[in-house]
């Protein structure tokens, strides 16, 4: 048995298809589970709950941990510490290995230039520093020998089916959809990786059924070179046959927008990503697994074919 907690967004349901490639057993956990495979077991859970996430842990040879949580730092402060000592405490009684899939926030601005697995952990934002906390409670019990859990990291993502999870869904693609102006918060000139879900997925399961990538931190397949803004823009609009165009929406409206718009006001300060080149280097995948990841150009065609073909 392999079981997803917090499945159903669009991380665990590209992991769900790809797990098909090595078992038939998938548990699938959350509030409201819904099959995303024929075979799939549902197993409402909620994983804030010791003895829930017990229940939805027991029999798995293999847990994955790809919850999402409101972007609210107040919720993340008090609600990750809560899941995560829950499912490692699960895990560890169970004798079942974990695969925690991760983000990039706990590194240290002045390194996203060129992020690797073994960039400073120096958060420069408050939901960093949340970040930071949770991945050194798994790796802490990894170092002592009481886990076996590895940590797979993802960029910005973005991918077909996602509905409200992506920046780049909703600040490019489906404002050009529309026949409107993008928006690219911060400058457009910079670049920006942004991992391709499938990709996640496909890499996700099979680190988690590779004995040897446990007790290590992996950056999941993201291709090589990112674009621009500008050229995101650009080349999102050419799949679509719309014409290109785009807002710059600097730190200051970011923070205007704040007082009326919650998600805005929670914004702020992650606008340090948007501010310089943001390079997301998953070498050390891609070399150890011979993994090419999807090229943006493919995925931004793909996504289009998927969800915007009806124009």
């Amino acid at each position: 048995m392999q079981t997803i907690l917090g499945s159903g967004g669009p991380i665990g349901t590209e992991l769900a298809k790809a797990l098909t490639r090595y078992t038939n057993d998938i548990r699938l956990v959350s509030r409201v589970p819904v099959k995303v495979n024929p075979s799939d077991e549902l197993f409402p859970a909620d994983l804030l709950q010791i003895q829930a996430v017990k229940k939805a842990v027991k029999g798995s040879e293999i847990v994955y941990l790809t919850a999402g949580l409101p972007y609210n730092y107040s919720t993340w402060a008090k609600e990750w510490p809560v899941i995560v000592t829950n499912v490692i405490e699960a895990c560890m009684e169970f004798d079942t290995k974990l695969v925690f899939f991760d983000n990039m926030y706990l590194y240290d601005s002045n390194q996203l230039g060129k992020m690797t697995e073994t960039a400073t952990v120096n958060p420069p934002s408050k939901k960093g520093v949340v970040r930071a906390k949770i991945a050194e409670m798994i790796m802490q019990e990894v170092w002592t020998g009481t886990l076996s859990a590895l940590i797979a990291r993802s960029a910005d993502f973005y991918g077909p089916g996602i509905k409200n999870n992506s920046i780049l869904i909703e600040t490019v693609f489906k404002p050009l959809s529309q026949n409107q102006k993008a928006k690219w918060m911060g400058s457009a000139h910079y670049k920006h990786s942004f991992t391709y879900t499938p990709d996640a997925g496909k890499a996700t399961a099979l680190l988690g059924n590779t004995e040897d990538a446990y007790g290590q931190v992996w950056h999941l397949p993201t291709a090589p070179d990112p674009l621009t803004g500008e050229e995101w823009v650009n080349c999102i609009a050419k799949a679509m046959d719309k014409k290109p165009g785009y807002w710059e929406i600097p730190k200051w409206m970011v923070r205007a927008m704040g007082v009326f718009m919650p998600i805005m006001r929670e914004t702020v300060e992650m606008m340090y990503q948007y501010e310089q080149d943001y390079v997301f280097d998953s070498s050390k995948f891609c070399d150890r697994f011979k993994m090419r990841p999807t090229p943006y150009k493919e995925g931004v065609r793909e996504v289009v074919q998927a969800d915007f073909r009806n124009l």
